[in-house]
């Protein structure tokens, strides 16, 4: 349908340009043929004029059919091209920057009326400054929204100290890895993950080049990683934002997170170890999914008793291990003979280490009658 009427208005604008383009000419070929019956003129218009403008209408139109599906094609094609340039641009982004394209088209309206008497240059002059302090108000607004955003927090009667005492939560910086894990989706959806989550295109780049690989583990880690962000975005979509910040003077993907969290004052979650030391070196705030994950289990204290099932051996002779419901294992002495059985036990000792926690336990003695 909007092909059709597109095609109709290109017909009856090339028609009307040739009926423009066809007066003229009409005009100057009334003045030097001799007066007859067709160049007199009725309401200003001669018959032979009139012919001639139909006739080119006519032409104009023709011409209008057969260029129309070129500049439909033409037409889709670009505002497809614009529509996935526009969707990978946040809202707050786009807000932005359109903002502050007026701001700069103003300033360089102002400016350009001190050089408007310039003969020759002075219109020119006007157009370079629309054009470079357009886009210069537009690239400002973007790159500084976190500073407009605190901006905008401050009111009339608080200064920037009080503001800084503030609880602000703060945008949630996903790195590859935790996206891949998959658990921050699961936390997220609890409630427990405050703020918006945001995702760098540069951390999109990464999943797909791992989505592409030609190894079958990588590749399915990759995939794994686009659907948990799909289904992020499903479920609440303004929460999850995309943003298009890259600096092309770093290479390193983590590199170019921990300078994204400075310059926005983002935090970064993760669950990779090197990276969770060196963004702290770097004073930059982290959350780690392993240390939550190890926070959340059950506290065990020595001498309590837990009743367990025990699976397989332990390395030491005698040893038995069991699993509880969090995965945590427990080393249970004397308990090889016990295998595949669910026994007392009672706590011996908890070991923390940077592998998780491990239990030692011993088998309860039983109870002797008096």
């Amino acid at each position: 349908m909007s092909e059709k009427v597109l095609k109709s208005i290109f017909v009856l604008l090339f028609a009307v340009l040739g009926v423009v383009a066809g007066a003229q000419p009409a005009h100057l070929m009334t003045q030097y043929i001799p007066r007859t019956l067709l160049t007199e003129t009725v309401w200003g218009i001669s018959a032979l004029s009139l012919g001639i403008m139909i006739l080119s209408g006519m032409i104009g139109a023709v011409v209008g059919l057969l260029v129309a599906p070129y500049l439909n094609r033409l037409i889709f094609s670009l505002t497809s091209r614009i529509e996935t340039s526009l969707a990978e641009i946040s809202i707050q982004d786009l807000l932005l920057g359109t903002g502050g394209l007026f701001v700069g088209l103003i300033i360089a309206n102002l400016v350009g009326l001190a050089f408007e008497n310039i003969p020759y240059i002075g219109p020119y002059i006007s157009v370079v400054l629309s054009i470079l302090l357009g886009y210069l108000g537009m690239h400002m607004a973007i790159s500084k929204q976190s500073e407009i955003a605190e901006w905008i927090r401050l009111s009339p009667g608080k200064n920037a100290r009080t503001a800084e005492n503030e609880d602000i939560v703060k945008g949630k910086l996903l790195d590859t890895s935790v996206i891949i894990d998959g658990r921050v989706a699961d936390i997220r959806k609890t409630g427990f993950l405050e703020g918006e989550v945001i995702v760098p295109v540069f951390v999109l780049e990464e999943l797909q080049k791992i989505a592409d690989s030609a190894d079958l583990l990588k590749r399915n880690r990759g995939r794994r990683g686009l659907d948990i962000l799909n289904k992020m975005r499903k479920t609440r979509k303004d929460n999850v934002i995309i943003v298009t910040d890259d600096f092309d003077d770093i290479t390193e993907v983590d590199s170019k997170l921990m300078r994204l969290a400075q310059k926005k004052g983002y935090q970064i979650i993760t669950n990779d170890y090197n990276l969770n030391k060196v963004a702290e070196l770097r004073e930059i705030e982290v959350l780690n999914i392993n240390d939550l994950a190890n926070a959340l289990k059950p506290v065990v204290i020595p001498g309590e008793k837990l009743f367990v099932q025990l699976v397989k051996r332990g390395k030491e002779p005698g040893q038995g291990v069991a699993y509880l419901d969090d995965g945590t294992m427990i080393v249970v002495e004397h308990g090889a003979q016990s295998i595949g059985k669910e026994v007392a036990v009672v706590i011996a000792s908890v070991l923390q280490t940077s592998a998780g926690r491990m239990i030692f336990a011993e088998l309860e003695a039983p109870e002797q009658d008096e």
